[in-house]
């Protein structure tokens, strides 16, 4: 058991999972931190489209959880967004691949506000915080980013498994 969770292709979907952890928290200038998208959410939501049986809702809370905790955020506040981004990314999948990577890009983008959204509503009912413009900068940058990671994902991908 421990030589199929280990495998080629698992390893490589556990390390990219664990690098867009350490992307979230990677400090970066002030102009710079308000335009990181979110790694993780990005790259669930590559390997939920790729592979919907095994990154699933269930993967999606716990790397959710692993979020809150390193940002210190509300605990089950980035568990839940997760969770509905890649709900929506499991039942619509087959539809996410025939896109286009402009169309999928575009499909991200609305994940990715949806994450915005549920962490507005929050962030708004928990702490009596309002949202400026620079919070909506997010999902705009992991959209551009989108069609570079799928690229480089893909590669990834075809390498560990053909070699």
């Amino acid at each position: 058991m421990i030589d199929a969770l280990l495998s080629r292709g698992n390893l490589l979907i556990f390390l990219t999972l664990l690098l867009g952890l350490i992307l979230q928290v990677f400090p970066l200038p002030e102009w710079a931190a308000q335009l990181r998208p979110q790694w993780p959410l990005l790259i669930l939501i590559y390997w939920s489209m790729l592979f919907p049986e095994r990154f699933g809702i269930f993967t999606a809370m716990i790397i959710g959880l692993f979020t809150d905790v390193m940002l210190d955020a509300l605990l089950g506040q980035h568990v839940l967004a997760y969770a509905v981004a890649i709900f929506i990314v499991i039942t619509t999948y087959k539809r996410l691949r025939l896109m286009h990577a402009w169309q999928q890009a575009l499909a991200v983008f609305f994940l990715l506000m949806i994450e915005r959204i549920i962490a507005a509503m929050v962030l708004g009912m928990t702490r009596g915080q309002t949202t400026d413009i620079y919070f909506w900068l997010p999902p705009l940058t992991g959209m551009l980013i989108w069609p570079l990671l799928g690229l480089l994902f893909r590669d990834f991908y075809r390498k560990a498994r053909l070699g």
